[in-house]
């Protein structure tokens, strides 16, 4: 039985205890420390187990994983984002299906805020989708807008997929978040005209309101919101401009939001202890995931199976549209069953060796990526997104209705994918601009 065989064997069988509910990070773990023991032997796997966390770990750019989370959750958690989805609502009361439209512009700003596409789609259902029912939007759409429009916490920077993305494949994590800018943008606003042919061509989907806001609505509603706005230029301008780092980024992130939190008086010392432990915690179950997939790399590397691909897809003269087209068939598949951290560590190992080969720009392929991961965390049966909303609204509307309201999202994204896939210069305009 020659390695590569064994190192497949290995992979599979981590897939089959990730289809059985044992967290991913153990699983990969488990097979990794057991397929190395097998081609090497159980000293070398016992040797590899014991550093690879520490050195893996003790990478400084992670040190951007806690920070950023815990922007996100001091933002939520001293309601710094209260204000946005009524800010949207104002200024687009005139536009078809205007709710669902403030839904999408709300999650967007929220995901530069957050960087996690859960925390978006969880905050954001609380208060959006009952706003939407108490107009009689129809059901599906008022929870599949939440499910699909928080996905956007992976691409729109900052974004913890792409610092892990980064840091793994090698990629500069900045010119990563300034790639995200546009192909965020423009997944939002595809979102926004779906919606309005859509409620154009079926009024019922989302009835006209007959709500009117005056100026003093709209100066009241823009004092609410301002922290937001300003924390997402100091953090994107700061990066853009060269002032700090990706990884100095996250810091100085946190701290605005802390300081911001403080002087609007919604926030005090026992939420900070509140924010900070839901940071760790997400932290620390990220970077068990993280563990697990750099012990597989390690045991496909004595393996030897991500050269065997290569050599096989490079002699195959398999053209750069053609395997972006087979990643995007594997993370459709995989999007079903694991979250996207999961899927981006167990294919990086596999994927990158492949595309550096290939000529591939790796801050264009990061985009695809994040954008296939999008798509993957809405995809049935198992849309971590979808489970997200079905969470928040409880038994008032069943997964099938939501499901069934993701789908036209679904459409929209694959459009999108296609777009960015045939004209790589809007992805790349904007790092190539801050070089």
């Amino acid at each position: 039985m020659t390695n590569e065989f064994v190192g497949l064997a290995y992979i599979c069988s981590g897939l089959l205890l990730v289809a059985f509910n044992i967290p991913i990070g153990i699983s990969l773990g488990l097979v990794s420390f057991a397929g190395i023991a097998h081609m090497l032997s159980g000293q070398a796997a016992f040797s590899i187990v014991v550093s690879a966390p520490f050195n893996l770990i003790g990478n400084w750019n992670f040190s951007a994983v806690p920070m950023f989370l815990l922007m996100g959750f001091v933002c939520t958690d001293a309601r710094l984002t209260d204000g946005l989805f009524r800010f949207l609502r104002i200024i687009l009361v005139k536009l078809p299906g205007n709710l669902a439209i403030a839904s999408v512009g709300a999650c967007a700003l929220f995901a530069a805020a957050s960087g996690s596409s859960v925390a978006t789609s969880s905050a954001m259902a609380k208060i959006a989708t009952p706003e939407m029912l108490k107009y009689k939007y129809d059901k599906g759409l008022a929870t599949g807008v939440i499910a699909a429009s928080g996905t956007l916490g992976s691409l729109i920077p900052p974004s913890i997929v792409m610092i892990i993305l980064g840091v793994t494949a090698n990629v500069p994590i900045g010119s990563l978040f300034i790639a995200g800018i546009i192909p965020g943008i423009m997944s939002a606003m595809l979102y926004a005209a779906m919606i309005i042919i859509r409620t154009m061509l079926n009024p019922s989907l989302a009835p006209p309101s007959e709500d009117s806001f005056s100026f003093h609505d709209f100066k009241q509603s823009l004092k609410e919101i301002w922290p937001l706005p300003m924390l997402i230029v100091i953090v994107i301008g700061g990066i853009f401009f060269g002032f700090f780092s990706p990884t100095a980024a996250g810091s100085v992130g946190a701290f605005f939001s802390i300081v911001i939190a403080f002087l609007k008086r919604s926030y005090n010392l026992s939420l900070l202890r509140v924010s900070t432990v839901k940071a760790l915690e997400g932290t620390a179950s990220i970077f068990v995931i993280m563990i697990g997939t750099d012990l597989l790399t390690r045991m496909l590397a004595v393996s030897g199976l991500p050269d065997l691909l290569t050599d096989v897809i490079i002699s195959n003269n398999l053209s750069t549209i053609g395997f972006i087209f087979a990643v995007g068939v594997v993370y459709l598949i995989l999007g079903m069953f694991i979250d996207s951290i999961g899927i981006l560590l167990l294919t990086l190992p596999l994927i990158v060796p492949i595309m550096e080969p290939m000529g591939i720009n790796m801050i264009w392929a990061g985009i695809l990526l994040v954008k296939m991961l999008e798509i993957g965390m809405i995809t049935p049966p198992v849309g971590l997104n979808v489970y997200v909303i079905k969470g928040a609204v409880g038994e008032t509307i069943s997964l099938h209705t939501i499901f069934q309201g993701v789908i036209w999202f679904l459409v929209t994204d694959v459009l999108t994918l296609f777009i960015l896939v045939a004209f790589p210069a809007i992805t790349l305009y904007l790092p190539n601009l801050a070089q």
